[in-house]
């Protein structure tokens, strides 16, 4: 688990970083907790920086977006999803479980 700080850290409509195997965002939207690879996968850009808007983020950069409930991206320039990640909240403390890299998913699968 990677500790992310306290819940009032992160305020409704906000936004914090964290380093897991790669940068994740992790996102106060409506009160609800999300978490996602922080790198847009259409060019490199942080989306922790980019517009929530509901349970979405639009990319800083060329205003892709993605779902931060399923990391799915809406439309174009991004056409792969980001993954999504559980997060937990212990006595007022974040967490994220970070999920399985997809290339580990991916060799698993072929074994």
């Amino acid at each position: 688990m990677i500790y992310v700080g306290e819940l009032a850290d992160i305020p409704v409509g906000e936004s914090v970083r964290v380093q897991g195997s790669v940068a994740i965002a992790v996102f106060n939207a409506d009160g609800e907790l999300y978490a996602i690879d922080d790198t847009c996968t259409h060019q490199d850009a942080s989306l922790s920086d980019g517009w929530l808007e509901g349970c979405a983020v639009e990319c800083p950069l060329h205003a892709a977006c993605f779902d931060l409930r399923t990391g799915q991206p809406s439309g174009p320039p991004a056409k792969k999803p980001v993954r999504t990640h559980r997060v937990t909240v212990d006595d007022g403390l974040v967490y994220v479980e970070e999920t399985v890299r997809v290339e580990a998913r991916e060799l698993a699968r072929a074994e």
